[in-house]
């Protein structure tokens, strides 16, 4: 009995360990692989679990990679992986660039990945081109009138390029400011819409893709618009500062005009004040020439009777032009002997 109890024990213990060595060690993923052609010893399967590295993240790419030709090994995979690479990623574009007959190694794949890059997409791009649309840009002619135009870039990635190159950010930059350029460079709006063809060739010849990730094949302009009449609302903005400006100087003059006249009104006023002030010195210097005697009383009532007659003679000055508007000139002139017979 204690032999049955003993060797169930045993039993048991196997199949625990069993269990934990099957959980350990990726039995079945080892077997696949072997099934499909990849030989990778089963130590170096035990040894990505003490790195850390799930052994189904490097064999499935590897098998896959296997299947499509390629000549990779596991190292190579998981040290991609083990820098933060994206495994699955890498080998799908190696497949797909070895479909597409594009040369391209694992080293640059996985340098193109760790960079922040979708080189999957990128090739995918290479071989079908993506079209970018540009936003409405708005520019002006030489005549002041703004034109419109929105253009679609067509472009393939260029996987040289595709570390430390540009994004689509920079191609739409580069072509708005061509499109700019062209047609400020333009005589008339006319022209631009007779060959918008024009803009599209001027700008495809400037090479705007150079420090790209892209190649630009072609730039098609889209759509042409008229928008406002700039120039002239610049000659009307322009003629509404110079009324402005003529406004306010013309306000200056005002003010320094209204401040002279005021001006000599003070100073009118202290003249008349000099002049009563003088006027009252008269008096007292009769008195002193009276107590002198250096003036007589005959003296003083001449120069009275001149006083008066000068005041008279002022006062009849300044009626007669009101007397001359309220009774017509008598007329003077000798009578005719016609005129004398009809009166007697």
């Amino acid at each position: 009995m204690e032999g049955l109890i003993t060797l169930g024990i045993f039993v048991v213990l196997g199949f625990i360990l069993l269990v934990v060595i099957l959980s350990f060690i990726p039995l079945g993923l080892w077997i696949s692989a072997i099934a499909a052609g990849v030989r990778v010893p089963i130590f170096n399967l035990i040894g990505m679990r003490f790195r850390r590295v799930p052994p189904v993240r490097i064999l499935s790419p590897l098998i896959k990679a296997n299947k499509a030709g390629l000549d990779l090994v596991a190292d190579q995979l998981e040290a991609h992986f083990l820098a933060g690479g994206n495994v699955d990623r890498v080998v799908d574009a190696l497949i797909a660039a070895h479909r597409a007959d594009i040369d391209l190694s694992f080293e640059r794949t996985a340098a193109i990945d760790l960079a922040g890059r979708d080189v999957l997409q990128a090739v995918q791009m290479s071989v079908n081109p993506k079209v970018i649309e540009t936003p409405i840009v708005a520019a002006v002619a030489k005549d002041g009138i703004e034109v419109k135009a929105k253009a679609r870039v067509t472009v393939r990635a260029n996987i040289d390029r595709l570390v430390g190159g540009a994004g689509e950010d920079t191609i739409i930059a580069r072509v708005g400011e061509g499109i700019v350029t062209t047609v400020g460079s333009a005589d008339n709006h006319e022209a631009v819409l007779e060959n918008p063809d024009s803009i599209s060739s001027t700008v495809l010849s400037k090479g705007l893709d150079a420090g790209t990730a892209f190649e630009i094949l072609s730039i098609d302009i889209a759509d042409v618009d008229i928008g406002r009449n700039i120039g002239a609302e610049l000659q009307s903005d322009r003629a509404e500062a110079d009324k402005r400006i003529a406004q306010a100087k013309a306000e200056e003059r005002r003010a320094m005009a209204v401040a002279e006249e005021r001006e000599m009104r003070a100073r009118v006023q202290e003249m008349q004040a000099q002049v009563v002030e003088a006027e009252a010195e008269v008096p007292r210097a009769i008195a002193q020439a009276f107590r002198d005697g250096q003036l007589g009383v005959m003296d003083y009532y001449n120069l009275r009777n001149v006083e008066a007659d000068t005041d008279m003679r002022e006062a009849i000055s300044r009626l007669q032009p009101e007397e001359e508007e309220d009774y017509p000139q008598r007329d003077d002139r000798p009578l005719d002997e016609d005129e004398d017979d009809k009166r007697g």
